[in-house]
């Protein structure tokens, strides 16, 4: 995979209504198990979509992990992490004040050596990228239902 499997393009918009969204201003990494325990608490509360399982669950908190960790460890904290839920799944952003730092995936790397999270999301989503707006960078992907 390239660099160029991670291409800049604006934020999605959300068509339909939407059925939940979730914010959390991350700092540190228990911040961020904090808030995955309360993501996936909700979601086994009833916030899914229709006809959502729990592949699909797993597959929203592994992005939600991979794209806010790299926010925190790569672009300074504090970010801003937003998940949207809609009838048909989930849109991810992940925003911090970094928009001179594109994200890079890993190209040639060892993958003992980590850094391919870029690669895992833009496999786990139907729809993936980054964008400026205003001061601040998002990171996003979209998550449809399997």
């Amino acid at each position: 995979m390239s660099t160029d499997s991670w291409a800049q393009d604006p934020l999605p918009e959300i068509r339909g209504p939407v059925r939940t969204t979730w914010q959390w201003e991350i700092s540190r990494p228990a911040e961020l198990t904090a808030a995955r325990v309360r993501l996936r608490a909700d979601l086994a509360g009833g916030a899914l979509p229709e006809g959502a399982d729990q592949d699909d669950v797993d597959r929203l908190l592994l992005a939600f992990e991979e794209l806010a960790s790299n926010g925190v460890r790569h672009s300074g904290a504090p970010v801003r992490v937003t998940v949207t839920g809609t009838a048909t799944g989930w849109l991810i952003d992940v925003s911090d004040a970094r928009p001179d730092q594109p994200p890079v995936p890993a190209v040639d790397r060892d993958p003992s050596l980590g850094g391919l999270g870029l690669h895992l999301i833009a496999r786990l989503s139907a729809r993936h990228g980054w964008a400026v707006v205003g001061r601040r960078k998002h990171v996003w992907a979209c998550l449809t239902l399997a």
